[in-house]
Formats: C-alpha cells, sequence, structure tokens
C-alpha cells in the first residue's frame, strides 16, 4: 500500500522578470530538498525559466504553482496558470523554431523533452495550462498504479501556510482518500487538517464511519475542520463517501454528474451521526474533492474535454475559473489509470 501526503503549492504571479528568478530558486530548494541530482535540479530551473517567461511576454494574470511530492516517489510539480490569450494552434507552438514573441522560440518544446511528465491545455477565451513534473529516473512510474491522482492546494492570500490538507492510499484497485478543511485558515487551520490526515495515515482503509467519529473526538483539542473521505473501488465500479463540514465530493464523466450529499458540521466541534453513502462510479468518470475555497456552482462543461488527460490540468481549470480568491483551497481529482 502506498500513502501519499498532499502539499500545497505555492504561487509566484509572474508580474515581471524578476519573478521567474525567485520562484527558480524556490524551485532549485525543493529539488535539494528531494535529493534530486545536479543534472534533474538544472532540468527543473530551465523549465521554470521557460514557463515564467512566456508568461512574463504573453500572458495575462500568469501564475506558477510549484509544490512536491515526497515518498517512494518524490515529484516536483510546476504549473503555468494565466488568463489568456490562448494558444491558438497548440502543435504549432510545441514545434522548435517556433515563437511569436521573436524569441528563439524552443520554450514549450524544450519544455516537453525536458520533463518527466508534461500536460498542455489551452483555450482561446480561458487561457493556458502547462503542467510539468520532475521524478529521478530510478523512480516507479504512475502507470504502475491503478489510478493517476493530481491535486492543487494554494494557501489564502497573505498566508504562508494552507489550512487544507489531502491525502490518498492506493491499494491495488482500491484506494481511499481524504481532504479537511481547517476552520478558518493559517497555522491553526492546518494543525487542524494535519491532525485528520495524521489519522488516517494510519488506517486509509478503515470503516468510515468508525474512522470519522474518532477523527471527531480527536480534532476536539483543535479548530475542528470540515472533512470528506472516499473509498474507491475500480474493479467493483462503486465507491462509499462520508464527511462532515463543506468539502464538496463530484463524480462525473462525460454524460454522468452527481454529487455527493454530506452532512453539515465540524469534525471536533459539532458533528451528527455520520452518514455513509454507497453510489456507483462509472469506468470513465472522475471523482472531484474541493473544499469551499473553491466555488460549489461550477460547471462540468469546464473540464469535460480533460477528463481522460492528466487530472493535474482539470484540478488546475478549476482552480483558476472557480477559486475565490480569499481562501484556502484544495482540488483533488482521482481516476483510473489508462
Amino acid at each position: 500500500m502506498e500513502i501519499i501526503r498532499g502539499t500545497s503549492h505555492r504561487s509566484f504571479p509572474i508580474d515581471d522578470p524578476s519573478c521567474v528568478g525567485e520562484a527558480r530558486r524556490h524551485a532549485a530548494a525543493l529539488c535539494q530538498d528531494l535529493g534530486f541530482d545536479e543534472v534533474l535540479a538544472g532540468q527543473a530551473a530551465i523549465v521554470v525559466n521557460e514557463l515564467g517567461s512566456n508568461l512574463c511576454k504573453h500572458a495575462r494574470q500568469g501564475q506558477l504553482w510549484i509544490a512536491t511530492r515526497k515518498g517512494a516517489q518524490p515529484e516536483l510539480e510546476i504549473v503555468s496558470v494565466d488568463s489568456g490569450p490562448g494558444i491558438g494552434n497548440l502543435p504549432l507552438a510545441m514545434s522548435d523554431g517556433y515563437s511569436t514573441g521573436g524569441t528563439p522560440g524552443t520554450g514549450l518544446g524544450a519544455v516537453q523533452r525536458l520533463a518527466t511528465d508534461f500536460d498542455i491545455h489551452s483555450d482561446m477565451d480561458k487561457g493556458t495550462v502547462v503542467l510539468a513534473r520532475f521524478r529521478p529516473p530510478s523512480s516507479q512510474p504512475p502507470s504502475a498504479r491503478a489510478f493517476r491522482v493530481a491535486a492543487m492546494a494554494l494557501p489564502a492570500p497573505g498566508e504562508v501556510v494552507c489550512g487544507d490538507a489531502w491525502a490518498i492510499a492506493l491499494d491495488g484497485q482500491r484506494a481511499a482518500l481524504l481532504v479537511a478543511d481547517g476552520l478558518g485558515h493559517g497555522v491553526l487551520a492546518a494543525e487542524a487538517s494535519e491532525a485528520a490526515v495524521d489519522l488516517f495515515a494510519r488506517q486509509p482503509f478503515a470503516e468510515m464511519k468508525a474512522g470519522l467519529e474518532q477523527a471527531h473526538q480527536v480534532l476536539r483539542m483543535t479548530r475542528g475542520a470540515a472533512i470528506s473521505c472516499l473509498q474507491l473501488d475500480a474493479a467493483a465500479n462503486s465507491l462509499l463517501a462520508a464527511g462532515a463540514g463543506n468539502v464538496a465530493i463530484r463524480v462525473m464523466s462525460g454524460i454522468y454528474n452527481r454529487s455527493v450529499l454530506v452532512q453539515n458540521g465540524t469534525v471536533g466541534v459539532q458533528m451528527r451521526q455520520v452518514e455513509v453513502t454507497t453510489m456507483a462510479w462509472p469506468e470513465h468518470a472522475i471523482v472531484v474533492c474541493h473544499s469551499d475555497g473553491l466555488q460549489s456552482r461550477w460547471s462540468p462543461d469546464a473540464i469535460t474535454a480533460l477528463l481522460g488527460r492528466d487530472p493535474a490540468l482539470a484540478a488546475a481549470v478549476l482552480l483558476r475559473d472557480y477559486g475565490r480568491g480569499r481562501d484556502d483551497v484544495t482540488v483533488l481529482i482521482v481516476r483510473r489509470a489508462d
């Protein structure tokens, strides 16, 4: 069984070239923390430079979101997000020698070659999202997993830490996940959400009602948190869901869209009797779980075209287009592997 504890992204608004340097130095420090060798760290620095320079020259409201994932498969994740203009001819823009701004034009092509994982989505009206991940060559490739998992998490404006936390456990054809939103934001909110993740990580596939009741007792020493948890069974095409508070759960495909009703309350403060919901998980559907830093009434059409892509693209699009911009926000997406 593999347990992945999520970390939040640090956002770098790219307003001028000096912002690119700040993001690059942050990525370099993360590479050192992950134990990347000089070659891999250098490749990551080039990608930050290329993506940041593109945002600075061509984009509106461009940002770089950078995070790590530690464990048996350490990763550095770099996400470039902007609000337009989109790229009209993506295959042409990916080719070497293409440029709209008088530069050598090797930016996106170089990013694709250097990154371990690469994906891109561009909409002429909404903007572009570029994903680049880096892993050591010796690490286990994601294709060995039965699930594809991605999450975007950002702290509230002005905060250093994110009051949300998430984790997922992978065990063959089963997955268990939790998203916790600590009451308020900042350090005390993070203490509550991390306490929930600590408890989840001990027995991620425990009976959900008992697990949430235990969390209610443990979190009494904290501010409390809104929590949603799920257990997915890919072989049985089904899932179990439970929670308390306003962490939303939605299961969707191109033809299927259903939200899971979660009871009101705050784990650790006031919680009603836990109810566990059993529902179908269609073969091509994704599971989206997000805190209330994301608007609840987002349109499935926003990510329908991305259902078969790296789930990080869909998570980034939702956060960009539906984030409230005044609170911690986490968007976690799971789908079956290709």
